[in-house]
Formats: structure tokens, C-alpha cells, sequence
């Protein structure tokens, strides 16, 4: 089967959908409203759907990769965000270097572990 795909969009939950829309925004990303409940969160090519809605064992098991092309520009732009001060919950942990590339992980107000990391492939 070919694939002519152009994206590919997680849904993902939020315990508080006011405060989630600000983390995301303070994350950088640009949001469009597509409901009350429901917005689309983009940066250059690639976005996610975030919805007013919390099923605890679903957000605890929510991860999402984010491919940086240098994790270490991103992880002292994340610093001097200082989101966990911020945002009560939000967690940053630091690099961590493996032997296929490197990532940092941030946890958002909900509890979704994003994975932020550049391949060395």
C-alpha cells in the first residue's frame, strides 16, 4: 500500500482544558479553536488535536515523540520557560543520550510525557 500522507494528529486529553490551552501556548505552539472543548495545536508542519476530556487511565498512558533537530537548543529554551513553576504537575526532565540519538521528557499539566529528541540516523 502507498502512502501519500501529509500529517498525522494525536488526540489528546486535558484534565483542565483552560490550563492545558495556556501550557500549549506557552509551549510555543499556535492555537485554532475548533470548539469550545476542542482546539488544534500546530507549529510548522505538525499539530495535535486537545480536548476537553480526561479518562485517567488513557492520559496516563499518553506519550508523544517530538523530534527536535537539536534537543539541546530546546531543552534551554524549555528552561527558560520555567513551566513547572508555572504550571502545577509539569514535570522536565533532562537529557538523556541512548544509542540511536537523545531526548529530554516534559510532562504536561494533565500528566502526557512528551518526548522531545533528535535521532542520530
Amino acid at each position: 500500500m502507498e502512502h501519500k500522507a501529509k500529517s498525522i494528529r494525536p488526540f489528546i486529553g486535558a484534565k483542565n482544558f483552560e490550563l492545558s490551552r495556556r501550557f500549549y501556548q506557552d509551549l510555543g505552539f499556535e492555537e485554532s479553536v475548533l470548539a469550545p472543548n476542542f482546539s488544534y495545536f500546530h507549529t510548522g508542519g505538525f499539530g495535535f488535536y486537545l480536548q476537553d476530556a480526561y479518562v485517567k487511565d488513557w492520559i496516563d498512558n499518553s506519550m508523544i515523540f517530538w523530534e527536535v533537530e537539536d534537543v539541546q537548543q530546546h531543552w534551554n529554551a524549555l528552561l527558560t520557560l520555567d513551566l513547572p513553576g508555572k504550571y502545577e504537575g509539569v514535570r522536565l526532565l533532562p537529557i538523556r543520550e541512548y544509542g540511536w540519538g537523545r531526548e529530554c521528557f516534559l510532562h504536561d499539566p494533565s500528566g502526557i510525557l512528551w518526548h522531545i529528541g533528535e535521532f542520530y540516523i
